[in-house]
């Protein structure tokens, strides 16, 4: 029974002993190959895919290289000086009609909203009285030239002294001052137009007693029409009698008026202090009415040569504004002052000359003294629109793609090798097992 157990044992050493021999030979190399090529590339240098180190392309964030902006010349626009402001339309004229005397509205010889003509009668009061009254005053104006023309004739006879001619000068005189004030109160019954325009809505109808000042209706003359507005009283100097202006009004979309500056208030209101300007211009359609709200554009300069570049050009800090310009290859940051800005164009005053390349993006991660590279006007010509923005993040991922690329090669190369070695040590264990 032993020997048959120890042959049994030899039988099982043996078929194990086989087995691993097996195992050797056809799993070993290609696991070897795996775990070496697996090294390789994990102890890659830097710019491979592994732990080693990231791949810093010349124009990544972490790299050293140049970064990619956009940059464009220093342009040159007509940009003339303007004054934005905001004010109300108001009537070239405009009263509201109160009668002078009191009485009893007999007549209304108007309809609401027509245009009526200057000296056009609009409105009669009660007149009876009145006109007695003319009556009597002309009969003691004839009695007065009467008396008045007998004592001339029997003065020049000596029948009478010239005391009682006087007298009857006197009393003719009275008499026809007495006819001309109540032929005056009589043609205050009437309420004509002071000038010609467009009648308001009334207030009062045909039969109301009125007393002297009640209202009865408004009159408006809106052909030319004027525009009151307020600007800073910084612009004081700016702004003077005769200059151009526009207006549009939100009520109007679409359509710009033309206008010139009236006059300007010599009072600055105290409460804003700012300076009232009154302007005026054409309304020979009668679109505009007053107490319309107004946008106001005053040209206090004539158009002339501005440099102007991209608001994106700029780089605020506190209260000043840089620019970098490219200066062979490198980013200047220069100091400008600003001008007025319309349409996403800013006007450079001062700092800058024409000409001049300004970078318009990429410019948050540069510095003074940076090397740049340009991917817009004045740059690579190809290139697409947004690369300057893409910047030194694609360049960079690029150059990150070739090096991995390159890396892998090598691990690639470097594991076959190791791979090899350990199929030869396998094979020598297997020819010494044998």
């Amino acid at each position: 029974m032993s020997a048959v157990k120890t042959i049994s044992l030899l039988v099982v050493g043996a078929a194990l002993a086989a087995g691993g021999y097996w195992y050797g030979t056809t799993r070993g190399p290609a696991s070897s190959a795996g775990a070496s090529a697996g090294g390789g590339a994990a102890k890659q240098g830097p710019g491979g895919p592994g732990p080693g180190g990231a791949a810093k392309g010349p124009g990544g964030p972490g790299g050293g290289g140049p970064a990619m902006v956009e940059a464009k010349k220093v342009e040159t626009a007509q940009m003339p000086q303007v004054i934005l402001a905001v004010g109300s339309l108001r009537s070239d004229e405009s009263v509201t009609l109160r009668p002078e005397v009191a009485g009893r509205i007999v007549e209304i010889r108007f309809t609401e909203g027509q245009r009526v003509t200057k000296g056009q009668t609009l409105v009669r009061l009660d007149a009876s009285v009145n006109e007695a009254e003319v009556q009597q005053a002309r009969t003691n104006l004839e009695l007065a030239k009467s008396k008045y023309d007998r004592a001339v004739d029997l003065s020049s006879k000596n029948f009478i002294s010239g005391q009682a001619r006087d007298e009857a000068k006197t009393a003719y005189d009275l008499a026809r001052a007495a006819l001309a004030l109540v032929e005056a109160r009589i043609a205050k019954m009437e309420i004509k137009a002071p000038f010609s325009g467009i009648i308001g809505l009334r207030v009062v109808s045909v039969g109301d007693y009125v007393r002297e000042g009640a209202e009865l209706v408004n009159l408006e003359a809106i052909d030319p029409i004027k525009v009151d507005f307020r600007v800073p009283e910084t612009f004081l100097r700016e702004v003077r009698p005769g200059q151009g202006m526009q207006v549009t009004m939100d009520a109007l979309p679409g359509k710009t008026y033309n206008g010139q500056v009236l006059a300007v208030n010599p009072q600055l209101d105290a409460s804003g202090r700012s300076i009232v300007v009154r302007a005026q211009m054409k309304n020979t359609d009668n679109m505009l009415r007053p107490g319309m709200f107004a946008r106001v554009s005053l040209v206090t300069q004539a158009k002339r040569d501005a440099m102007i570049v991209a608001e994106e050009a700029l780089v605020p800090q506190g209260t000043d504004n840089f620019v970098f310009r490219v200066v062979d290859g490198k980013a200047a940051r220069v100091k400008v002052e600003t001008g007025q800005r319309r349409d996403g164009k800013v006007e450079i005053v001062s700092g800058i000359d024409r000409g001049d390349m300004v970078v318009t993006a990429g410019q948050a991660r540069l510095r003074d003294g940076a090397p740049v590279r340009m991917a817009s006007a004045g740059g690579e010509k190809g290139a697409p629109k947004g690369a300057g923005k893409a910047g030194g993040a694609s360049d960079g991922a690029a150059r990150k793609g070739a090096a991995a690329e390159a890396s892998g090669k090598a691990a690639e190369k470097a594991g076959a090798g190791k791979a090899g070695k350990a199929e030869g040590s396998v094979t020598v264990k297997s020819d010494s097992k044998g």
